[in-house]
């Protein structure tokens, strides 16, 4: 079996799973998986240009997708030259990766029978089937079924540790200038840590919110979640959340790993989330996941 995964959760779910070997091709975003080659090319770019304050991508991506112009750049002849048996893509978010209309007009011209799986959940446990799906389409159905068995474990634990406990109100932001409150699987997360979401879209897309109506909703506290941005980014642009929201607690996450990338991770993103929102009931992740401010 080889792998060519467009998407960066598709990646994660490829190493969890033990496949990192079958890796042939990944984006600029994947990290390299344990067991994978030394050097797994990158066959998918971004066209967003670098070093872009949040207000600057917000008014390039809608720019571009109103001009009808791809947010990211597929090597076709890398992807080619890759020879992948599998192919791992998505149709959610053409903002957040390369949709996968654009891997199937490449896949006519380049001429493959690769199989092609669309990576494209809403919800958290959409994102477990997500992880069951990738694994039944790579041969490991075995490997899978262990996984999101150990995962649903795990999300059980932080159920039965915040349980009866107060329900703090809780605003996620998914990007800050301007503000976008997040859909998908993002307040399942939320919830599943023991809060309430606050104008969130549960399985719908995430959308922007003027500053008075969400400072308005009085929260106990404010999530700063930066789409595809790590913890750094996120606690930077805390500084701009806490002048609109004076007097709200702050916490910072890396969304880009534990949030909003649809794969394992996100129960990690979970277990940070309960101890942001419960220190006392549940255990402290480990440094560079989240912290409170």
């Amino acid at each position: 079996m080889r792998i060519a995964s467009l998407l960066p959760a598709a990646t994660e779910i490829v190493g969890a799973l033990g496949l990192g070997g079958a890796l042939v091709a990944r984006t600029f975003e994947c990290g390299v998986p344990p067991g994978a080659p030394e050097r797994v090319p990158v066959v998918v770019d971004t066209a967003i240009p670098p070093g872009l304050e949040p207000k600057e991508i917000d008014s390039w991506v809608a720019d571009r997708a109103a001009a009808g112009l791809p947010m990211y750049e597929l090597d076709r002849a890398a992807l080619a030259a890759a020879r992948p048996d599998l192919i791992l893509t998505q149709d959610l978010c053409r903002v957040c990766a390369l949709p996968s209309g654009s891997v199937e007009e490449a896949l006519a011209e380049i001429g493959t029978d690769a199989a092609v799986v669309s990576v494209d959940p809403h919800t958290l446990d959409e994102v477990l089937a997500a992880i069951l799906a990738v694994a039944r389409a790579a041969d490991a159905a075995e490997a899978g079924e262990r996984l999101v068995g150990d995962l649903r474990g795990r999300l059980a634990a932080v159920a039965e540790a915040v349980a009866g406990r107060p329900v703090p109100r809780v605003l996620m932001l998914e990007w800050t200038d301007p503000p976008y409150v997040p859909g998908h699987w993002v307040p399942d997360l939320v919830r599943r840590a023991g809060g309430e979401p606050l104008a969130a879209i549960a399985g719908g897309r995430s959308v922007a919110a003027p500053w008075a109506e969400l400072a308005a909703l009085e929260p106990d506290v404010a999530v700063v979640a930066p789409c595809g941005f790590g913890l750094a980014e996120a606690e930077r642009q805390a500084g701009a959340v806490a002048a609109q929201l004076p007097g709200v607690p702050l916490v910072a996450i890396d969304s880009a790993a534990y949030v909003v990338q649809a794969g394992p991770g996100i129960v990690d993103g979970v277990e940070a989330l309960a101890w942001a929102l419960h220190p006392d009931a549940v255990p402290a992740p480990p440094p560079g996941r989240i912290s409170r401010r």
